[in-house]
């Protein structure tokens, strides 16, 4: 762990003093683990009330200090950390969208009363690079349904060549589909900006498409519950935040 410089400490009943730190790459919209060791320097002991009393929270700000996230997730305290005692937690770090130049900055806060920078403590500031959430641009794709000539040959002529091998991430296209020629790029895109899960958009070129694709048209019939004509998934993180939509023509 690395270990925490010297930073002001107050003196009164609520005070922290960081001593050291850890904490896994930072990849945009994806969950890392840290851990936080600190010590209880007030004369007041902190004690976890289920999802109430003192627990260990973060902001994500940018450069000139603006807040992006303000409310992290919580971690409570398993046991009372009296005053003079020491303790180390595990918190889950969601990384922000899109990926830059951050400051993490690690509090705690007396649910629904204050946080402790409020009243004289410094928080544990962190300079963190946050980098894209997919390490490679290498995009698979599952074909569902069989193979069709013309989405074969719409993939074909993607402006970012696919992949057979080593994908990162994953769509999933039904036969039929004709993806735009800038499909892949757009999915590698909103992968690399944060996006674990980035689903299909519809587009309908004549009327009587739209009639036949109403349940996936905004304002083409009541929404039913069918299979997605396009949904791209990235590899090896758990999916965060909403999904992203670039444009795909679904064929019946």
């Amino acid at each position: 762990m690395e270990r925490v410089g010297e930073h002001p400490v107050p003196v009164g009943p609520l005070a922290v003093r960081w001593l050291a730190y850890e904490l896994d790459e930072a990849r945009a919209g994806a969950p890392a683990k840290a851990r936080i060791r600190l010590e209880n320097a007030g004369s007041a002991p902190w004690r976890s009330r289920g999802r109430e009393g003192v627990q260990l929270s973060y902001h994500w700000l940018d450069a000139l200090g603006n807040a992006i996230v303000w409310d992290g997730p919580r971690t409570s305290f398993s046991r009372v950390v009296e005053p003079g005692g020491t303790v180390e937690l595990e918190p889950v770090v969601v990384a922000p969208r899109p990926p830059g130049s951050y400051r993490l900055a690690f509090d705690l806060v007396e649910e629904l009363r204050f946080w402790f920078q409020e009243v004289g403590s410094a928080p544990l500031d962190l300079p963190i690079e946050v980098k894209p959430r997919i390490a490679e641009r290498r995009l698979g794709v599952k074909l569902q349904g069989g193979h069709d000539p013309e989405t074969d040959a719409a993939l074909a002529a993607q402006e970012e060549q696919l992949v057979a091998e080593g994908a990162v991430a994953i769509a999933h296209l039904v036969a039929g589909a004709i993806p735009a020629p800038d499909w892949s790029r757009l999915l590698l895109d909103a992968h690399e900006e944060g996006y674990a899960a980035v689903g299909g958009a519809v587009q309908a070129d004549s009327r009587t498409d739209r009639r036949r694709l109403g349940p996936w048209v905004p304002g083409g019939g009541q929404p039913e519950v069918r299979p997605p004509a396009a949904l791209s998934v990235a590899a090896g993180r758990t999916p965060t935040g909403e999904p992203r939509a670039p444009p795909v023509l679904r064929r019946e």
